[in-house]
């Protein structure tokens, strides 16, 4: 009777708000995780998407889903897959130069993409908000890092390309996923997050091995870093975060999600000891309000996608 009522909660307009927050603090320790696992940026990549693909395979069979779809779904399932190895790639190693914090700060600069694909090739109108946040973002940005670029230094310069790069890949997964979805034969989200993950880990081994990593856990910390990587940050956080979504508007779901890089960059004050002022605090509120202002600033597709 208990787990019957968690199930009605869990499942009430009240529970989405308190479910979006928890998922998206899940997901905040995701660039913590890859920072303590002491592994090789690809690495920790694969072993995320590995352990997440199998668990989200298991829960597709018990559910009885279909595992395997018709049309035009490997062929995208193949693309979404590339794209998340190319994100994961490049955030990770964006994680070792900069930090957890401003890695994932920059990742979530993907709605300035999106937007701008949008606006390319799905027709759809910006608003101004988003034409004005661009700029707001980017002067965050040089509040968190500093404004004078030269003296960064060629690593940190790096990170800060790789965490946009980053970006860049993972609103084409984004936009690849959707399309996937929106096929008629399309699997369930959770068989083809499932098969997505586990075409990343394909991607991320061969990564790997043409790197010459090793692909061994050394020690217990590693291996629940990597554990914890794939179970919460790869499954558990994004299916809360897919639960709660459909009884959220869309503003409001926006704003919540700003947790995720809000935390991330708290836990890396934390846990990491980066050094933060006053200025850089403020950096990280502009640049956060900037990213919420582009999440909202897209108008419907005058014309259907094809």
């Amino acid at each position: 009777m208990r787990a019957e009522a968690v199930t009605r909660w869990a499942r009430s307009e009240t529970a989405a708000p308190v479910l979006m927050i928890f998922g998206a603090t899940l997901i905040s320790f995701s660039s913590v995780f890859v920072k303590l696992a002491d592994v090789s940026p690809t690495v920790s990549g694969f072993y995320r998407v590995l352990i997440g693909g199998l668990l989200l395979l298991a829960i597709a069979a018990f559910r009885r889903e279909r595992l395997w779809g018709g049309g035009a779904g490997p062929g995208l399932i193949l693309f979404c897959g590339v794209f998340f190895a190319l994100d994961l790639f490049f955030w990770h190693r964006s994680i070792n130069y900069v930090g957890p914090g401003l890695a994932t700060i920059l990742a979530n600069f993907q709605v300035f993409f999106l937007g701008a694909a949008g606006a390319l090739f799905l027709g759809e109108v910006l608003k101004p908000r988003l034409l004005a946040a661009a700029p707001l973002g980017v002067a965050g940005l040089f509040m968190i890092f500093g404004s004078d670029w030269g003296a960064l230094g060629s690593a940190y310069q790096l990170g800060v390309v790789f965490g946009l790069l980053a970006a860049a890949f993972y609103s084409g997964y984004t936009l690849s996923l959707r399309k996937l979805q929106a096929d008629a034969e399309a699997l369930s989200p959770t068989a083809t997050l499932a098969a997505v993950s586990l075409v990343t880990a394909a991607c991320l081994a061969a990564s790997g091995v043409a790197e010459g990593q090793s692909f061994a856990i050394v020690n217990l910390k590693t291996l629940f870093s990597l554990v914890a990587l794939g179970v919460f940050s790869q499954v558990l956080g994004w299916v809360v975060i897919a639960t709660a979504l459909p009884r959220l508007r869309a503003s409001l779901a926006g704003l919540l999600l700003l947790l995720q890089p809000l935390l991330a960059f708290v836990w890396d004050v934390l846990f990491f000891q980066r050094p933060a002022t006053l200025l850089n605090w403020t950096g990280v509120a502009l640049t956060l309000g900037a990213i919420y202002m582009g999440s909202t600033g897209r108008r419907a597709s005058r014309k259907r996608p094809g």
